[in-house]
C-alpha cells in the first residue's frame, strides 16, 4: 500500500474527506518525525512503538572490490509492533 492507497483507506473508515485524511496523516509522520529527532519515542498501545536506535561504527565490506570500508555510526529509526498489532497480522 502507497500514501495514496493509504490516504484513500483512511478517508473510507474514518469518513473524512481525502484532503482532510492526507492532512492528518501528514501531521501524524510530522509529529513522529520531530519527536524522534528530539530523541523521544512514540508508544501507541496496542499499536506500536517507534524509537531512535544507535547503530555503532563498524568495518564493512565493499561487495564490488572486497576490500574493507568503514562505515560510520549512525541513528537509526526502528518500530516496533505492539500485541493487537502482532496478534492480528498472525
Amino acid at each position: 500500500m502507497n500514501k495514496a492507497e493509504l490516504i484513500s483507506a483512511m478517508a473510507e473508515k474514518s469518513g473524512l474527506s481525502k484532503v482532510d485524511s492526507k492532512k492528518a496523516l501528514d501531521a501524524f509522520m510530522s509529529v513522529v518525525s520531530d519527536t524522534l529527532k528530539s530523541g523521544d519515542k512514540v508508544s501507541l498501545i496496542g499499536f506500536g512503538t517507534f524509537s531512535v536506535s544507535e547503530r555503532k561504527a563498524r568495518t564493512g565490506i565493499n561487495p564490488a572490490t572486497q576490500k574493507p570500508i568503514e562505515i560510520p555510526a549512525k541513528k537509526v529509526a526502528k518500530f516496533k509492533a505492539g500485541l493487537d498489532l502482532a496478534e492480528a497480522v498472525k
